[in-house]
């Protein structure tokens, strides 16, 4: 069985930094990603598109690609979207031993210790860090604990269920969803830095012309 992995977000909006690392995560990993957006993030404000505009700007922008999908699951829960309640219910809804991994920036994978029953994330899934040079710094010391007892190889994403720390390096580019908001809240062109798919979408546009990032 291939290894299922998850990259959540807000995808607030979707831009092709998101996409060229999870398109690189899988081929990495040589597993298919799965795009998972957010509800209520619980460590920063509501996103500006609803989830059905997010799902949709997902979509439209993965179209055709084998690699990866959606999986709008956590836009369909109330309340805040808590890691450790989306991996039991894939636990639950998946084959004995199937390998889960979730992917996260080595920024995110740092603020570990701030997320909800985090310890248990890794009874779960493994934890793939996505590194880029020049990015990372020290870490928490109960984080580098678990990297120090954890840390494997990408065949471990397949050879086992879950409870690896994982680093793959990631080409970096610097573009945040916050600077897409501005761009577009201020009027300008968006072009090379969102799906060319979006740019002609003139309902994605008007999602975040005028609002504040």
């Amino acid at each position: 069985m291939k290894p299922i992995v998850l990259f959540g977000g807000t995808f607030d909006p979707v831009h092709i930094a998101h996409l060229r690392v999870a398109l690189e995560a899988a081929e990495i990993l040589d597993a298919h990603v799965r795009l998972m957006p957010a509800n209520t993030p619980p460590h920063r404000p509501a996103p500006v598109a609803n989830a059905a505009q997010r799902t949709a700007m997902l979509e439209r922008a993965i179209a055709g690609q084998e690699r990866l999908s959606v999986d709008a699951r956590e836009l369909k829960r109330a309340g805040p979207s808590y890691t450790i309640d989306t991996l039991i219910e894939l636990r639950e809804e998946s084959p004995h031993g199937q390998s889960i991994a979730l992917l996260l920036g080595d920024d995110a994978f740092a603020g570990l210790p701030t997320w909800h029953r985090w310890r248990e994330l890794f009874e779960l899934a493994h934890v793939v860090v996505m590194t880029r040079p020049g990015h990372g710094g020290e870490l928490p010391r109960e984080l580098a604990d678990e990297v120090e007892r954890r840390r494997g190889g990408v065949g471990a994403v397949e050879g086992a269920a879950a409870g690896h720390v994982v680093p793959i390096a990631v080409t970096p580019l610097e573009i945040s969803a916050s600077y897409v908001r501005g761009i577009l809240a201020a009027g300008r062109d968006a072009r090379w830095l969102v799906p060319d798919v979006l740019i002609e979408d003139e309902g994605m546009l008007a999602v975040y012309r005028g609002v504040g990032v």
